[in-house]
């Protein structure tokens, strides 16, 4: 088989997204990530509303190339309510996708929230910002602000101390900020407040890593044939961070975890979006090797980097510059496109907010110049590859 090798692309939030599309195609993708965010969760995509925004791209002389999100309704994730009808809905929505002509189809299966973080302006040493997690800010917001039941048995003593510590010295806007920077969610989605987050979590009382997988197996082995039939390729993003939080189970985390997803449907559509950034949280996962391990099992790719303290806390770095190694990363995914007679898609995801984009609104680790920079960083370091194998 004759590959197509690794497409370069870039994630477009729509309409209200403040990087426009003429911006986009000035970056020199190939390529654009999008959804349609303004359909809540579960209801079915229309193919009049994917040919639309197809035409709204293509306007600008841009593809859509990949789904970013078909996002999962909570009863699925739940296995309760009106669960048969949203697993309906995703097939209808898969359909309609590939009659449009839409190959690659990104989910989650993180509980309640998506990514996390608790600083949206970590400024790092050149005076960019980035997105940080630190787990004392995660500890106040857990247990002195969302006031979760049992959050303090998840939270190592040391970590508690200096929780209380310094929800003691914070002032309210500090308080609201952190609270905002959590529930922040996905861009031109609903914003979460700490009601509607409390009353996410109580169905997760009584479900744990098992019976979570269980559901998860249960919702793959019903889509991913109809995946198959119509010619779709699912990919499921890791969770971000790739460890457990608000006493919910994350399943999504380790290449065990991998592992177990793949055989939940031996289906060749039931495959993963491997972001090495949020897979690099865990200490455990070695990315370069996960990639390779996968290999036509990976459908999509997210390309970011991070560094860690060992203690828990980490920032989104530059591209090529983390605890990620980015060449050894790329050089997996290019070997394993040529095994394949598909594209592979791949992104920058997220950026420093830098230069003219600092003082901007921007979705966080969306704006545009962080991101080109990174694009174009990736751009090449995937051609260098290219002409030296």
């Amino acid at each position: 088989m004759v590959s197509k090798q690794l497409l370069q692309t870039w994630r477009w939030f729509g309409p209200n997204d403040p990087v426009s599309l003429s911006d986009v195609r000035q970056t020199g993708t190939q390529g654009v990530v999008t959804a349609l965010h303004h359909i809540p969760h579960g209801e079915v995509w229309p193919v009049d509303e994917i040919k639309k925004r197809q035409a709204e791209l293509a306007t600008h002389g841009l593809k859509w190339s990949v789904v970013e999100s078909l996002s999962i309704h909570e009863d699925i994730k739940t296995r309760s309510g009106d669960v048969a009808k949203w697993i309906n809905n995703y097939k209808v929505s898969l359909r309609n996708l590939a009659a449009c002509g839409l190959e690659v189809v990104t989910y989650n299966f993180m509980p309640v929230n998506d990514w996390t973080r608790t600083d949206i302006a970590f400024q790092v040493d050149d005076g960019s910002l980035a997105l940080n997690f630190d787990l004392v800010d995660f500890a106040m917001f857990d247990i002195h602000l969302l006031e979760r039941i049992g959050a303090k048995e998840d939270f190592a003593e040391h970590i508690v101390n200096r929780a209380a510590a310094r929800f003691s010295t914070a002032t309210q806007t500090q308080k609201d900020t952190l609270v905002d920077t959590v529930l922040f969610g996905i861009p031109g989605e609903e914003r979460r407040t700490l009601d509607t987050m409390r009353r996410a979590l109580e169905p997760y009382n009584d479900i744990d890593r098992v019976a979570l997988k269980s559901n998860y197996a249960h919702f793959l082995q019903e889509v991913s044939p109809v995946a198959e039939e119509v010619g779709i390729r699912l990919a499921v993003h890791p969770d971000d961070p790739a460890f457990d939080i608000l006493g919910l189970p994350r399943i999504v985390s380790t290449v065990e975890d991998l592992r177990d997803i793949a055989s939940f449907a031996p289906s060749p559509a039931n495959g993963f979006c491997i972001c090495c950034g949020s897979l690099c949280s865990n200490p455990k996962n070695d990315i370069p090797a996960i990639l390779t391990e996968m290999g036509s099992r990976v459908h999509f790719a997210h390309f970011r980097n991070i560094k860690k303290d060992g203690q828990g806390n980490f920032h989104e770095s530059d591209h090529l510059d983390g605890d990620v190694d980015m060449y050894a990363a790329m050089k997996a995914l290019y070997d394993t496109a040529q095994q394949v007679d598909h594209f592979i898609p791949f992104r920058p995801d997220h950026g420093h907010q830098m230069m003219d984009d600092i003082g901007k609104v921007t979705n966080p680790g969306y704006s545009c110049i962080g991101r080109m920079r990174g694009l174009a960083e990736l751009r090449g370091l995937h051609l260098g590859i290219a002409r030296s194998s």
